[in-house]
This record gives structure tokens, C-alpha cells and sequence, in this order.
């Protein structure tokens, strides 16, 4: 047995175990020289043109008059064009239009006996009984693609090719690597980039070179992922995927049993080494060992559960053909629980009852996990069967809803048809126009009754969302006696009660498998939802309204607390329902304004009735610290709408208000169109003030404060609470603002599932935490990162701290303490409980370390040149600042200065006035290390010999056997001499030659070892350095990095010349030739690309 210790280098513990388990899955293997060779030596196209010429043959024949015939070599061409040739509109909506083409093919004009006729060609033979058999599969690594408008490259890990057509991409790390899904993810994303970086944005990458990180970068390889279907990162212990243009926030996991069939795969025996030739070839420092591990049994890792899961060729072309849809611009691709719902309910729609109808049952996925995107996929699914007049109709219980369903639909390219009335349904439904069909629930009685609505068809689907509600039971017989055998399948967000059961029993029974709140917060496709509650009580004496108004203008100026109380007190005489109203109005805009204002994130106001919606809106308006807009419906009768009957004295306000609305947007559907968009993508309203509208099936991720100031129960409050759970770059939570007692007691907000079952009762309790939960967590953050400088002496020395975060592992555990510390006082500041309980002193003292902790992160940043990603809450920490220490105490962040820009760097060092000799001294030996780290490879000999410097002076300053002007005074010259090349020792005749002078370190190390008295070594390695520099350029052509030919000539004519030395008195060995080529060839690589 060997006792060679496993390995940790990125290659061998997931690219190779990944390839070894691809080509088992039946994906055959390309090198990378084979990969470019079949794009014929083209890096900017990434099609396998060889292959896909080849496979288009065999998949299409034209059958024509009882022959078969193959396409012409012009038509297969054209079909080949038309795939690169699609004109490039943005990201996502060049691959919907690629995607079009390689779903329903193309259609090309043949003549055939003198007859022209268009016939239809594929791309891929996307039929589940003969796709592993008429198509082929190829997987190939380090896949070179050159970057829009630049000869340079990109390497994505891992490209899947089905018929020479990249569709899927997977980048690998190292499981050691802190957050190594998380760098995954972010170099796809960043690979898709189809536009330039400025230089302040460069700046803050980390996976640029020096040149683009100061002058800005431009587009990636766009022109890979307009094919691409599905993206997946991986390390060994954990994985995730998603489709092109998805951001980081909604790449998922996925979940499925599969030890048992992989354990098949992975614990075969090991194979001979010579079944792993490709892997020997490629890495050649892979002992036969290690090679023994890729090749033979071993355990099963979550990454290959994941490859199994979503690359093995059948699932990979599932996944593309049936469960991606385009919604609204942005591409999606099904979860895991959406693609085995559609599954098991086309299962269960084959199975019929004695009377012919077909196994129906219902779907529960709570709120805000796609269950919509479930409806599309299921209904695409029906459809694709191809039944005798089949018809899909879509079922909702409100008009907006149905609204939503429909717009989904559209978006998704369903062509559906929206019933305007019973008797438009009752005449869809019987008619041939119309395969899917959108309506209100309302609409089928007038259908029964006065359409005469009755269709006998096994091939009629009834969706219906939120099945659970009381409107079904009551029309569910008459939906049953129109379309007696029709399959009727609900969707629920919300828990079904027992004695719900008896509904979901008449659908069918549940459909497996169920998606839980749980379930949802674990997968982190939601946002968990903490709740807080607000008492804002009728205040009749003075002191209560004080010390009140006192609390919750903490934040305020003197000038600006005198300025808002006189416009408070002033106001004219209101009853006591408007008291209630405005107090809470004030105490909302305050709220809004110190917590969420100037960020992404909005809120949604919920009130008790249209009237209330106005007086909520005109008190926002009048105190003017935030924007807010009334979303309701007119008043009107509409079949769907609810709130039918207003109190007449009322009546006029809205209908002024409507008045208003319609004659400013022009109609109501554009009054909704606007204001909903304006809180979604736009700046303002950035609160949107409602009754029963967007309540249900409301889906605005930036949608992250829910103001609850009526009564809900039941499912709509459920429902309620769920606006704020979608996910959101830098959400963490949605919260809940009670100001009507709703929430502020858990057990009896869920008091009618009292005779829920145990399980599902802590289900429902899963759904939100009460904030004082999480601000709990605060005392113990604060002295988690208080605890880290334990041990500093003189607690008013901020250098110490400075000094003390020279080590990196300790720099992360302050950046990730930090952030939980301010994400806890963040939600404390905010908490009107905390600010009533919470001392004054204690108060000050978390504001005082939050603004020294968060000037030391500034200092220590810049002080060791590092790129450290806080983007995602950036603006939030910013804005707790903004509001809670005074304007200009903290330093913003700013983008690390290039040595190499000498005044831009000299300038920052200046910033440094008051700073210690050693702080300036690290500065710049950390801002010098990063330039050689990234610039290493340009130079080695050179870079390594300054690098040695640097991490010796530092090393003596940290053990303190340098003093700090000693310190600042070594790294200053180190600095100089690297930014002019003063110290680099070149013969006179290498000035000018910069590559030659970088070629020059590496023949010079291999020289010195022949070292005589006969001998001129400085003079023959300088020689031999032009020599080498000559022979790249003559031989280089346009992208010959990746032309193994082209190197070749090149290695023979330097090996040539090298031999040459013999007659020199130069005598080289055989490895030192070989070291010389490797690393000049490198450097050639680097320098010349």
C-alpha cells in the first residue's frame, strides 16, 4: 500500500475526479489541442465545427416521395451560419434566440426532382428513446476562448459539447479554498460579462491582470454562454448550478437519493493505467498512485452526486429541452422540487379513474419558490404530449391574479387566452381557438349557467392556484359537472388545514414532492422573515407623545426634530382614527428613512381600506421624508373583485382619487403598469401603499419591509408575509412591521392551525422569527469581535490593531466578526423595542466601535493591499453608518492605487499624515508584494529576487528586529527598484529588450552551474537571451499560444540553437535544455499572447 498522502491542488481533487466521472456518465473525452483543432484553430468560435458538420448529417434525412435523402453540403453550411451568425442583443436574449433554433431547429430550402420545398433540419435529437443513441457527447478542460475585441483567453475548467455544441459549463476548486462555491459561481458570472469594466471596477477584482486591473477590462466570452444551457460549480464537498445570466443570489442546489446508482459508477474496480492515458498526458505530475484514486474505488463526494444529478447526457438534455423557460428577460432554470413535481404529475395523469378522467391531485410549494414557474413548466410539459384538443386552463381567484398568470404565460411564450367574461370562457372551452386559457374562478358560474359550459374531453387540465381557498368548494361541483372528466391539479402556497383535507382528498390527493417553508429558507430560495411589533397607541397626555416623539427621532437634528414637531402638533384637528393613522405614519417614515432609504430595498404599506390607504398616503406626504404611491382598484364590480361595497360617504375621496389616477396614467391597467414598475425597477414610490391588492402572487425581489397596520388571518396573512421573502442581492431577511398585534404573538398568529398536525405546526412556525431573536445576538457579536484584540496592551494604540491584523487568517475572522456585528446593530437601530430598553450608554458604546472598527477595516485594507469583496453589504453597512455616526467619521472605501502609478501612489501615501513609519512601510510593502504576485510570471527571476526582499523585511519588522524607519526605508527602495528596474543587474546589451531581459534570468540560473575562468557567462546568456526572444517572434503567428505546432517549431529551433553553446564551451544536459524550454516558453506565453 502506498503512504503517498492525497492531494489538495485544485486538478486532482475535482477537475480530474470530475472528467474521470463525466466519461463514465458516457461523455467521450477531447484534449484541449483536440478541442482546438476541431474548431479549426479558431479560439474566438466555440463550436466543434468537425463534429457538428458530421452530426448533422446523421440526424436529418429529407423524405421525399418515398426516398430518403441527405442535406445538401451548402444546406448543412447555411444550418451551421445560421448558429454563429445570430446577432448579438444582449446576454439572455441572444441564447433565447440560439436556444429557439437548437429546440425547433430550421427550416431550408432543397430542390428535389426540380421541385423546391423547405424541410425541417435538428440540431440535436431531442427525443427521450433515441437522444443517447443519434446524439454524441464530448467533454474537454481548460477550454481556450478568446475575448471579445482581445487576443486574450479565457479557460472555463470544463466544457460539455453535445454534437459539437457547448451546453454546459463547470468550474472546479479546491474544497480548502474559503468560499470556493462562491469563487465558482463569481468567475461564470464574471465570464458572461459582456460589457467593459472602468478602472475603479477593475480595480477591485481579483481575477485580473495588472494592466486591465488599472486601465479597465473589457468583455469575457460572452459568445460561449449564448449556447449555454446550464452552468454548475463545484467542489468536492458542495455544489451549485444555474443557466445563463442567473445571478449569484439564485444559483441553487440541487437535492435527489442518487448514492445508489453513482456508488455503481465510483466503486468500480481500478482499471489499468493505461485506461487513464488521457489523464497521464495531460498532468504529468500525477503519480500512478494518485492516478489509482481517479481510476478506481473510492467514496462518493457531493460532487459527483451533483454532476450525476444534472450532467449525465439524459438529465443534461432534460433539463434544457423541458424544464428552461425565458420569463420576462431573464432565463430560468427548474429546481430541484419543480422538475420532480412535473414528473411525478405526468405520471399521474396517465393513470384515469372508471370514469376516463385522469389523475389530477395538488401541488403544495410555499410562497415565492416558483410556484408559477411550476405552472408553466407542467403546462409546457401537457402540452408537448400533443393530446386530441387538449386544453389547459388556468384557474385564479382574484382579477390581478389572473393578470399575473397570464403576463407569466405570455412571458414565457404560452400564447394563453385571457376569458373576458363567462360567456368568452364557456365559448373558449368549447371552441378550437385557444389551448390555454386564463380565468377567474367567478367566471365559470356565469359559464355554467349562461354559456352552457359542458365539455366531455379526457384531455381538459384545470390548474387551479390556490386550491385551498373556501371560493373551490363551492364551485368545484360546478367545475366537476361542466368538464366531467377533466384533470383538475391545485397549487398552494400555504399549509393545508385537516379539515382542508377533504378538498385536496377531491384534486387527488397531494402531489409529491411537497416544498416547505423549511424547506425554502434551508435551499436559501427565500429569505427568512423576522417580525417585530410596533405599539403605537392612542397618546392623549403630553409627556407620553414627548417622550415618544423623543425615541423615534433619535437620529434627528435638533433644528430638524423642532422643525417636524411643529408641523405635528399643528396639524388640523383629527379624530381619534386619524390620530392613530398619522402617529403611525410619522413612525413608518422615520422608520423607512434611518433603516432602508438611499438603498435598493422598499417597502409595502398594508391598510384596512381604501379611505385609510389615502389618509396613510397624505400623512407621508405631508411629513415628506419618503416617497409612496396608493395601488388599489376603482370602484367598481368587476367579476374577481373583491371590496365591492364602499361606504357611501367615502365614496367621492376615491373616486376623486380615481379620477386623478386615470387621468394621469390614461387607463387603470397603465396606473397599475406604472406604479408597480416604479417600485420594482425604478427609484420611487419607494413605499406602495395597498389594501388587498399585491397581497397574493406579488413577486418584487427588492420588496423587504412589509408595514402591517390591518387585521389579517388565515392564508392571506400568510400570504402577506411572503411579499418580502423573495431573494435579493444583499437581503438577508424580509421583515414584518406590526403595528395591529398580528404578529406579536407567534402561537396565536397561527391560532387556526390549532388542529394542524404536530409537524406541520412547527412548519408554520419555520415562516418567521421575532426580531428580538436576532437582536439577541447582538451582546455576543460584539464581544466576538472585541475578543479578537483581547490581548492588545494599550486598547487606545490603534496601530497595534493595525499590526495585530498582519496575518491574514486573523484579517478574515475581523472582516466576517464585522459584518455580523453591524448586520445585529443594523437590525437593533431599527428595532423601536431595543431604543426604548436598550441604555444610552450601551447604545453609544456599539455606535462608537462600529465606526472605530469600521475605519480600522479601511486602514488595514489599504495597509495590505487587499481586494476584499463587501459588495453584497456595502450598502447596507453604509447606510447604518450614514444614519447612526456623524457624516465624514468613517472612511468610505476606495479603490488600491498601482505602485506603478507613481503620483495617484504617492498621493494615498500622503492620505497617510499621522500614521506611523510602520503603517506607511506596510503600505507600501503590501501594495509591492500584490504588483509582484500579479506580475511574477512576466519576469520570474526577477520578481522572485525582490519578492525574497520584501518577505524578509517583513518578516524582521513583525519579529521586531527592525525598527519602524528602518522598516520604511528597506521597502522604499525595494519599491523604486522594482518600478524602474534599477536593481535588475542586466548586461548593457539587454536594455530595451524587456522580454529578452526576463528570458535573460531564466538562462542565467541554468548557466551559473557551469561557472569557469574560460567562460563569459553574463556575455553568452545575454546572447542567448536575444537568441531565444528572436526565435519566439519569428515563429509566432495570431493565437499561437494555443497552436501546439506553432511551439513546437519554436522548441526545436531554441533546442537547436542551445546545442549550438556546445561548440561555445556550453555544454547543457538534456533536463537543463528542458528547463530552459519550459520556462522561456512560459514567459513567452505571458509576454507575447
Amino acid at each position: 500500500m502506498s503512504d503517498e498522502m492525497p492531494s489538495f491542488k485544485e486538478d486532482h481533487i475535482s477537475q480530474i475526479p470530475a472528467l474521470q466521472l463525466l466519461q463514465q456518465l458516457g461523455w467521450k473525452y477531447l484534449s484541449p489541442d483536440e478541442a482546438v483543432a476541431a474548431r479549426g484553430g479558431k479560439l474566438s468560435s466555440v463550436l466543434l465545427d468537425a463534429v457538428l458538420v458530421d452530426q448533422l448529417k446523421k440526424l436529418n434525412q429529407i423524405e421525399f416521395k418515398g426516398e430518403s435523402h441527405l442535406f445538401s453540403e451548402s444546406n448543412i453550411h447555411s444550418a451551421i451560419l445560421a448558429l454563429k451568425d445570430v446577432v448579438y442583443d444582449g446576454l439572455v436574449r441572444t441564447n433565447e434566440k440560439i436556444y429557439d433554433l437548437l429546440v425547433l431547429g430550421k427550416s431550408l430550402p432543397q430542390t428535389m426532382a426540380g421541385d423546391t420545398k423547405s424541410f425541417p433540419l435538428s440540431y440535436i435529437d431531442w427525443n427521450p428513446e433515441t437522444w443517447l443513441r443519434n446524439n454524441v457527447f464530448h467533454v474537454t478542460e481548460e477550454f481556450v476562448v478568446e475575448r471579445v475585441g482581445s487576443k486574450k483567453t479565457r479557460r472555463p475548467d470544463i466544457v460539455l459539447f453535445v454534437n459539437g455544441i457547448p451546453l454546459c459549463v463547470i468550474e472546479c476548486k479546491r474544497p480548502d479554498t474559503k468560499d470556493a462555491i462562491g469563487k465558482a459561481v463569481s468567475q461564470q458570472i464574471r465570464n458572461q460579462r459582456d460589457y467593459s469594466l472602468s478602472p475603479d471596477q477593475a480595480s477591485e477584482a481579483e481575477d485580473l491582470d495588472p494592466e486591465e486591473q488599472s486601465a479597465g477590462s473589457g468583455p469575457e466570452i460572452p459568445q460561449l454562454f449564448v449556447f449555454a444551457q446550464l452552468l454548475v460549480g463545484v467542489s468536492k464537498n458542495h455544489a451549485m448550478y444555474a443557466t445563463t445570466g442567473t445571478p449569484a443570489k439564485f444559483w441553487s442546489v440541487w437535492k435527489e437519493n442518487v448514492d445508489k446508482p453513482l456508488a455503481k459508477i465510483i466503486s468500480k474496480p481500478p482499471k489499468k493505467l493505461a485506461d487513464t492515458r488521457w489523464l497521464m498526458d495531460r498532468f504529468t505530475y500525477v503519480s500512478e498512485e494518485q492516478a489509482a484514486y481517479f481510476t478506481g474505488s473510492r467514496a462518493i463526494t457531493d460532487q459527483d452526486r451533483a454532476l450525476y444529478c444534472l450532467c449525465r447526457p439524459e438529465r443534461l438534455l432534460d433539463l434544457a429541452y423541458s424544464f428552461t423557460v425565458f420569463d420576462a428577460g431573464e432565463k430560468k432554470v427548474a429546481r430541484y422540487q419543480q422538475y420532480f413535481t412535473v414528473k411525478n404529475t405526468l405520471g399521474r395523469i396517465e393513470q384515469r379513474d372508471d370514469n376516463g378522467a385522469r389523475k389530477g391531485g395538488v401541488v403544495w410549494h410555499t410562497q415565492g419558490s416558483g410556484k408559477s414557474l411550476t405552472m408553466v413548466m407542467l403546462a409546457k410539459e401537457i402540452a408537448r404530449l400533443r393530446l386530441p384538443q387538449y386544453k389547459i386552463v388556468l384557474v385564479t381567484d382574484r382579477v390581478d391574479l389572473d393578470d399575473q398568470i397570464y403576463k407569466t404565460f405570455t412571458h414565457c411564450d404560452m400564447q394563453p387566452q385571457q376569458a373576458a367574461s363567462g360567456k368568452d370562457l364557456a365559448s373558449l372551452m368549447q371552441g378550437s381557438v385557444g389551448r390555454v386559457i386564463t380565468t377567474v374562478i367567478d367566471k365559470f358560474d356565469n359559464a355554467v349557467t349562461r354559456g352552457k359550459l359542458r365539455n366531455e374531453s379526457d384531455n381538459i387540465f384545470v390548474l387551479v392556484d390556490e386550491s385551498h381557498r373556501g371560493q373551490y368548494k363551492t364551485m368545484h361541483a360546478k367545475m366537476r359537472k361542466a368538464m366531467p372528466r377533466g384533470c383538475f391539479i391545485g397549487f398552494t402556497g400555504t399549509p393545508v388545514r385537516k379539515k382542508e383535507k377533504d378538498t385536496i382528498n377531491k384534486f387527488g390527493g397531494l402531489i409529491q414532492p411537497t416544498y416547505s417553508i423549511r424547506d425554502a429558507v434551508e435551499d436559501k430560495a427565500v429569505v427568512p422573515l423576522l417580525y417585530e411589533a410596533r405599539d403605537v397607541e392612542q397618546r392623549v397626555d403630553r409627556e407620553t407623545i414627548d417622550r415618544w416623539f423623543e425615541i423615534i427621532t433619535t437620529n434627528l437634528t435638533k433644528e430638524q426634530k423642532a422643525d417636524l414637531k411643529k408641523k405635528f402638533s399643528t396639524t388640523d384637528q383629527l379624530n381619534k382614527a386619524e390620530q392613530k393613522v398619522r402617529e403611525i405614519a410619522l413612525d413608518i417614515s422615520l422608520h423607512y428613512r434611518d433603516n432602508w432609504q438611499g438603498t435598493k430595498y422598499k417597502a409595502q404599506l398594508v391598510t384596512q381600506d381604501k379611505k385609510t390607504a389615502l389618509m396613510y398616503q397624505r400623512f407621508l406626504e405631508e411629513f415628506g421624508m419618503v416617497s409612496s404611491e396608493v395601488l388599489i382598484s376603482g370602484p367598481d364590480d368587476r367579476e374577481g373583485n373583491e371590496e365591492v361595497e364602499i361606504d357611501e360617504e367615502d365614496l367621492p375621496e376615491i373616486q376623486k382619487f380615481w379620477r386623478k389616477m386615470m387621468n394621469k396614467h390614461g387607463s387603470e391597467d397603465q396606473y397599475n403598469k406604472n406604479v408597480i414598475n416604479g417600485f420594482k425597477a425604478g427609484d420611487n414610490p419607494e413605499i406602495i401603499v395597498v389594501v388587498d391588492k399585491l397581497l397574493t402572487g406579488f413577486d418584487a425581489p427588492r420588496n423587504t419591509v412589509l408595514y402591517l397596520t390591518r387585521s389579517l388571518k388565515d392564508h392571506t396573512l400568510l400570504q402577506a408575509i411572503a411579499r418580502v421573502n423573495r431573494l435579493c442581492e444583499g437581503k438577508d431577511f424580509g421583515y414584518i412591521i406590526d403595528y395591529r398585534g398580528v404578529l406579536s404573538n407567534l402561537q396565536k398568529a397561527f391560532e387556526f392551525y390549532r388542529e394542524l398536525e404536530e409537524a406541520d405546526q412547527e412548519e408554520l412556525e419555520a415562516a418567521m422569527t421575532n426580531v428580538a431573536v436576532e437582536i439577541e445576538k447582538l451582546p455576543r457579536r460584539h464581544t466576538e469581535l472585541l475578543n479578537l484584540f483581547q490581548n492588545i496592551a494599550n486598547k487606545q494604540d490603534e496601530e497595534l490593531y493595525e499590526r495585530k491584523l498582519a496575518d491574514q487568517e486573523l484579517r478574515d475572522q475581523f472582516y466576517d466578526a464585522l459584518r455580523d456585528f453591524a448586520r445585529s446593530l443594523s437590525m437593533a437601530f431599527g428595532s423601536l423595542a431595543f431604543m426604548e430598553q436598550t441604555p444610552d450608554a450601551k447604545v453609544e458604546r456599539y455606535r462608537k466601535d462600529l465606526k472605530f472598527f469600521m475605519n480600522l477595516r479601511s486602514s488595514v485594507r489599504h495597509r495590505y493591499a487587499e481586494v476584499v469583496d463587501f459588495k453584497e453589504y456595502e450598502e447596507k453597512i453604509q447606510k447604518l453608518i450614514d444614519t447612526h455616526v456623524a457624516t465624514g467619521e468613517v472612511k468610505k472605501m476606495t479603490s488600491l492605487v498601482n505602485i506603478f502609478d507613481r503620483e495617484a501612489f504617492e498621493k494615498e501615501l500622503e492620505e497617510l499624515a499621522g500614521k506611523s513609519a510602520g503603517s506607511k512601510a506596510d503600505t507600501i510593502a503590501h501594495r509591492t508584494k500584490r504588483t509582484i504576485n500579479e506580475r511574477m510570471d512576466d519576469d520570474p527571476a526577477f520578481y522572485a529576487k525582490f519578492s525574497k526582499m520584501l518577505e524578509d523585511a517583513i518578516a524582521a519588522f513583525q519579529q521586531k528586529r527592525l525598527a519602524d524607519i528602518e522598516y520604511l526605508n528597506q521597502v522604499q527602495d525595494i519599491a523604486e527598484k522594482i518600478r524602474t528596474r534599477s536593481g535588475d543587474n542586466l548586461p548593457s546589451e539587454l536594455r530595451g529588450h524587456e522580454v529578452a531581459g526576463a528570458l535573460y534570468g531564466v538562462v542565467k540560473e541554468v548557466f551559473q552551474s557551469h561557472s569557469s575562468s574560460d567562460l563569459d557567462l553574463a556575455t553568452i546568456g545575454a546572447g542567448a537571451a536575444l537568441r531565444i526572444d528572436d526565435i519566439v517572434k519569428t515563429h509566432r503567428i495570431v493565437n499561437w499560444t494555443s497552436n501546439p505546432d506553432v511551439q513546437n517549431q519554436m522548441q526545436t529551433s531554441i533546442e537547436d540553437y542551445l546545442h549550438e553553446l556546445e561548440g561555445a564551451g556550453l555544454d547543457l544536459s538534456f533536463d537543463e535544455i528542458d528547463l530552459i524550454l519550459e520556462k522561456c516558453l512560459d514567459i513567452a506565453r505571458r509576454r507575447y499572447s
